[in-house]
């Protein structure tokens, strides 16, 4: 007879899909299921779209490097790059430039003063580059730490189910337990299915962030020094 059972079991554990255990699933963990779900999408849109934006912005940081050191006049790189939105090392470089004229424009004498106008102005928009560069990355942190855990809640509440299935059935055959814990381990997989990428995902686009907010750092600085020379010469003559 034990055998008849478990031959059963294995013969319907065969035609059960995933949606079939989704659809006998209880509500919360119908619910705890949807939400991984969303959750994954989610996170894998952000994945998609800060690989998508971060090599964007190594081009256009390499592009201006480019123009940058090809010995273009600092005010036609300005007068081209002020026309329009700018983002990354051109967006520095403006506001650098910006508030060098400004100063100059009301009579500057203070080299020192003028040199520390130029950093807070660069290290404010530094700071703003980064926030963009670094935006919804929380996201992924959260979900990659989280996920796992709710998915454990659904599974536990998919087990109780269980439980309280077979102390209603006074039966305890494997006909009767797995389909409980067949949904109860689906949410677990879920929550997996949505932590992994995500921790993954975090770890490699925080440390391109980082890589690329290293780059707008050194320029800060270099630029930084190639205006503190030329407000002395300017301030000398």
């Amino acid at each position: 007879m034990d055998g008849e059972v478990v031959q059963g079991t294995l013969a319907a554990a065969g035609t059960v899909s995933l949606w079939d255990l989704f659809l006998h699933a209880g509500f919360i963990v119908k619910l705890v299921m949807i939400g991984l779900l969303v959750a994954s999408v989610w996170t894998w849109a952000i994945i998609i779209d800060k690989s998508m934006r971060y090599a964007a912005f190594r081009r256009q940081l390499n592009k201006f490097e480019s123009n940058f050191w090809s010995g273009q006049s600092l005010e036609d790189l300005y007068h081209s790059l002020s026309e329009r939105k700018t983002s990354g090392m051109g967006a520095l470089f403006v506001a650098a430039m910006r508030e060098w004229k400004k100063s100059f424009e009301k009579g500057a004498r203070s080299p020192i003063g003028l040199q520390a106008r130029i950093e807070k102005a660069m290290d404010v928009t530094l700071a703003r580059e980064m926030d963009d560069l670094e935006s919804r990355l929380g996201f992924l942190a959260t979900i990659g730490s989280a996920a796992p855990f709710i998915g454990l809640f659904g599974t536990v509440i998919g087990i109780m189910t269980s439980f309280q299935a077979i102390a209603g059935s006074q039966q305890t055959s494997l006909a009767v337990v797995a389909p409980g814990i067949a949904e109860a381990l689906l949410a677990t997989a879920i929550g997996l299915v949505a932590a992994i990428p995500a921790v993954i995902a975090y770890n490699k686009l925080s440390s391109d962030a980082g890589k690329l907010g290293m780059r707008l750092e050194a320029f800060a600085d270099e630029f930084s020094s190639i205006l503190s020379r030329q407000i002395d010469e300017k301030l000398a003559r």
